[in-house]
């Protein structure tokens, strides 16, 4: 490999964002930073930018424009502003991938755009493929794109299927750690503050997919985004419980194997792994050691108590925009726990509540998408 990947950063400032910043540097031969793109950490930015020098950065916040420019005029590096600048930076002929990282709904636009203009996608914002997965893969297909998934667990899904394409997948295992709350009842639920549910146990992510984890709203966004990247229907995709996250998930084939990837929690691993497919990147990363674990245990997922993975089966079954009717409702309910409005049970009750409100579309368009999801958020803010 000659020519270095440049790759485009959307969320370089989020945690999935500077992880990445890290296996670049790590790999300054293979890997070159081109765009980076945040929504209101100006700070940091910068601090990136003066760092790995790229061609362009984008600021969301477009109050804090002049103050970006101003800092790296100086060093050649072009400044844009506004979510209208995030969905067309990817157009630039020198981008060669696109780390899609902007969380939730917001990452939706861009992503759609850099499919449109042929740009590799290493994909770490599930939300695209849950709000609109058929439409997504369609223009992937349509534009010969490839989509490499960056969450660990499809991550781990697509590296078994590597040398597998011509063979029959006939489940896969999504693992779920259980989060800060396994084997917690209602009761306990119940009472508990966004300082215990930030607790996660394995994993450091942001503040939106910790509390996703805690409640497995997660799992039920993961479950929907398999559909798509491995073309699986709702019955072939099952959730195991496994607390040490150490089995990142499973592939069952036609004749009965398993594959399973396994590795320290890690994001960085997924990350190079997308970035850099086909190739494995040699690193320094932490190996994991068999006797360090001598037990991995597997569970079953409670559902009783965690509705959320429930609800977000049923919306994939029912197809169309119920998933993005979920994934609207979910963000409005977190961000409202995140600012002590409600309780940790309450976030599925406004999910399920918005679900049953929302007229049904069976094959949306993106217009519709939006309209979809701008109607479910005013419905869940209303429940508030």
């Amino acid at each position: 490999m000659n020519q270095k990947k440049r790759i485009a950063i959307l969320g370089s400032t989020g945690s999935i964002g500077t992880q990445a910043l890290e296996v670049i540097k790590q790999n300054p031969t293979i890997f070159e930073v081109e765009v980076l793109v945040a929504n209101s950490n100006a700070d940091l930015l910068i601090a990136q930018s003066l760092e790995f020098k790229p061609n362009a950065v984008v600021i969301g916040d477009e109050t804090k424009y002049q103050f970006v420019k101003t800092a790296l005029q100086p060093h050649d590096i072009k400044v844009f502003a506004g979510s209208k600048a995030i969905t067309q930076i990817v157009e630039m002929d020198t981008i060669d991938v696109v780390l899609a990282a902007i969380v939730g709904y917001a990452g939706l636009a861009s992503t759609i755009n850099a499919i449109n203009y042929k740009k590799t996608i290493a994909l770490a914002n599930k939300e695209t493929l849950v709000v609109a997965g058929e439409l997504v893969t369609q223009l992937a297909r349509e534009n010969n794109v490839a989509i490499y998934p960056v969450d660990s667990e499809h991550s781990a899904i697509f590296q078994c299927l590597v040398g597998e394409w011509n063979n029959q997948i006939e489940k896969i295992y999504l693992t779920a750690s259980g989060g800060p709350f396994l084997g917690k009842d209602k009761k306990f639920l119940s009472n508990i503050k966004k300082e215990q549910a930030l607790k996660h146990p394995n994993w450091t992510m942001g503040a939106k997919i910790t509390i996703d984890s805690a409640s497995l709203m997660n799992k039920g966004l993961e479950v929907i985004e398999a559909k798509w990247l491995f073309n699986l229907q709702p019955h072939q995709i099952d959730v195991i419980v496994h607390p040490q996250s150490i089995v990142h998930s499973l592939v069952q084939f036609e004749d009965g194997s398993l594959k399973a990837q396994l590795g320290l929690p890690d994001m960085k691993l997924p990350i190079q792994y997308a970035m850099g497919f086909p190739q494995r990147l040699k690193n320094n990363f932490t190996r994991f050691n068999f006797i360090d674990y001598p037990t991995l245990s597997f569970l079953k997922p409670d559902l009783e108590t965690f509705t959320n993975l429930q609800l977000a089966y049923s919306a994939l079954k029912q197809g169309g925009n119920m998933p993005c009717i979920l994934n609207a409702a979910n963000e409005i309910a977190v961000h409202a726990f995140l600012n002590d409005k409600i309780g940790f049970l309450q976030m599925s009750d406004i999910v399920a509540n918005t679900l049953q409100k929302i007229a049904f579309i069976k094959s949306p368009t993106y217009t519709q998408y939006v309209e979809c999801d701008a109607e479910a958020r005013k419905v869940a803010l209303q429940m508030i």
